[in-house]
């Protein structure tokens, strides 16, 4: 069963004495009178809950609440608010229709960009070095651009699941409505070894796996592409003397 939540406020800051102070000039006080519209949602829009809250200078005064029905006030003025506020009957049909006007009014609208978005993440592995500990460096993972924030990423070596010496990041929101994660796998990758990042998001039909091995080193590389460069010179050289000797004797 899911559950979700929307919600709408506007703040009004009223400055003492009802004028803004001159440049430089102290304030004398500031008061901060808030309300918020908030629609919870519970398998969709099978259960439906509005509330709506007054709150001044951080303490909540006096709540609707479309299970309960009616205002409810926390404090004299907001009990005394409560009381001429629940004596309205048009007032009372109205907030109790919020439920079906307001809240599963803007959930289908609202659904295809949030509910039902899916942003399948881009993954990508890579070397860093690693600043406390000697070696190759670490391995990086990371995931990117997805939505929405439920995400599951785990290292493996091999067939084998690195579930210890593996640090991650937050999942952090981007300024595009998409979210990325970072993933470390602290031990020092070895040569010969395949390590995979497999990713698991609600936008995918599978987990999705990105694998890195250990390239050899520069000197290997070398030396192994100078075998190379001499084995294939002494075919060429084998063939063309063979050729030589093959058109001298005709």
């Amino acid at each position: 069963m899911g559950l979700g939540a929307a919600a709408g406020a506007v703040l009004v800051a009223l400055v003492a004495l009802g004028a803004a102070p001159a440049a430089g000039a102290e304030l004398s006080g500031v008061f901060q009178e808030l309300g918020t519209s908030e629609c919870y949602f519970t398998n969709g829009t099978e259960k439906v809950r509005f509330v709506e809250r007054y709150i001044y200078n951080r303490e909540q005064y006096l709540m609707f609440d479309s299970d309960v029905g009616e205002y409810v006030g926390f404090n004299p003025y907001g009990e005394k608010n409560a009381k001429r506020l629940n004596s309205d009957p048009e007032r009372m049909e109205y907030k109790r229709g919020l439920v079906d006007t307001y809240c599963r009014h803007n959930y289908r609208i609202v659904t295809p960009f949030s509910v039902e978005r899916r942003v399948p993440p881009s993954v990508s592995i890579s070397l860093v070095p690693s600043s406390s500990q000697p070696g190759p460096g670490r391995l990086l993972c990371s995931v990117l651009d997805f939505y929405p924030a439920p995400i599951q990423v785990r290292w493996f070596q091999g067939q084998q699941e690195l579930s210890e010496h593996v640090v991650a990041t937050d999942v952090v929101p981007n300024g595009d409505w998409t979210y990325q994660l970072l993933v470390l796998l602290e031990t020092p990758p070895r040569r010969g070894l395949t390590y995979t990042c497999q990713v698991e998001h609600g936008s995918l039909e599978q987990p999705l796996s990105r694998h890195w091995e250990m390239p050899p080193d520069a000197a290997r590389s070398k030396m192994l592409t100078g075998i190379g460069g001499f084995v294939l010179g002494s075919v060429f050289l084998a063939l063309g003397l063979g050729f030589y000797l093959r058109k001298k004797s005709s």
